[in-house]
């Protein structure tokens, strides 16, 4: 099992708290991997080869964290590096060598992938085309879909399976639980193009049985393994969308990602984002765009919404230090 800790845990933060940023909640990852392999057992029949984390480190060294995640049985702790500005990198390309390795290698006849990148569409059909099937696993969003999963990523897997979001939930804790209670799914306004999207079911698995089910005969042989990546999705029209509408959903995810941010230590991240100003942090940066495109339902954001933005989001910080005593 590859788990890729970027796509994850963001995804189990915009459940719990609202926002994708991954500093908002508190995680056992000892449950969480737990639950992943119950997952991918109990739905393939088929015996864990491993379980692969992927995530990254400052210069590939791993905290404290990702030092007793690696020394959980069974799980093989698969550091990238973080750049200097907060950038994810040689994550995707490790979890896309790694796929074709153990296809080529027939260590694994299904390989569960949690992910929604559609950067490793190449290495599924590479992976595919050695005779192992890869299956996709997703967060479940409060809406019943699958969060920030590609198209194309999606036409190339086999299937595309459904976290039980139980379980996940169960795993994760927000930091400051007052603000999560007032979480509530951020979507545009409905309109007749909105609810028709959303009346569409989602199935538990994609081109399967109707129950979403992994019958055991559809995966020969004696392993099983696991991997996920980083969200990007499809882009669909927001034009239904009024300017006003637009600015309130926008006005809504500034606030909630500055103010999950600041939870816990605001002194310490106010002083952080005045040094920074104006470049936003990048864990900030991508939460605010990973969570507009979301509500908006368009994963090719135009530079003048980014920028907008961007723009709110400070314009929010200084009001806030303005009241600040």
């Amino acid at each position: 099992m590859h788990v890729d800790a970027g796509y994850l845990l963001t995804a189990m933060a915009k459940r719990a708290t609202g926002t994708s940023l991954r500093n908002g909640i508190e995680a056992d990852h000892e449950v969480i991997i737990t639950a992943l392999i119950s997952h991918a057992t109990e739905g393939s029949g088929l015996p864990l080869l491993r379980v692969h984390w992927y995530d990254s480190a400052r210069k590939g060294i791993p905290d404290h964290t990702q030092e007793r995640i690696g020394l959980i049985p069974r799980v093989k702790l698969r550091l990238g590096r973080t750049g200097y500005n907060g950038e994810q990198k040689g994550v995707d390309l490790r979890m896309g060598l790694d796929l074709i390795a153990q296809a080529r290698n027939t260590a694994a006849r299904a390989i569960y992938l949690v992910s929604g990148d559609d950067d490793l569409t190449e290495a599924v059909e590479e992976a595919q085309a050695h005779g192992v099937q890869v299956i996709v696993l997703a967060v479940r969003t409060h809406e019943g879909e699958p969060h920030g999963v590609s198209r194309n990523l999606r036409a190339a897997a086999d299937g595309l399976d459904l976290l039980s979001t139980e379980a996940l939930d169960a795993a994760v804790s927000p930091r400051n639980p007052a603000a999560a209670a007032a979480v509530a799914p951020t979507s545009p306004t409905p309109s007749p193009s909105l609810l028709a999207r959303r009346a569409a079911p989602v199935p538990d698995r994609v081109g399967s049985s109707p129950a979403g089910e992994i019958r055991a005969a559809e995966l020969t042989d004696d392993a099983v393994a696991c991997s996920s990546a980083t969200p990007l999705g499809t882009s669909v029209r927001t034009d239904f969308l009024t300017d006003d509408e637009t600015a309130e959903i926008m006005d809504r995810i500034a606030g909630r990602v500055l103010d999950t941010w600041l939870d816990g230590s605001g002194v310490e991240r106010r002083a952080e984002l005045v040094t920074s100003k104006p470049s936003i942090p990048q864990d900030v940066d991508r939460a605010l765009l990973v969570d507009l495109s979301a509500a908006l339902g368009d994963y090719d954001l135009s530079d003048s919404i980014r920028y907008k933005l961007r723009s709110l989001f400070w314009r929010k910080f200084d009001a806030m230090n303005a009241d600040a005593p």
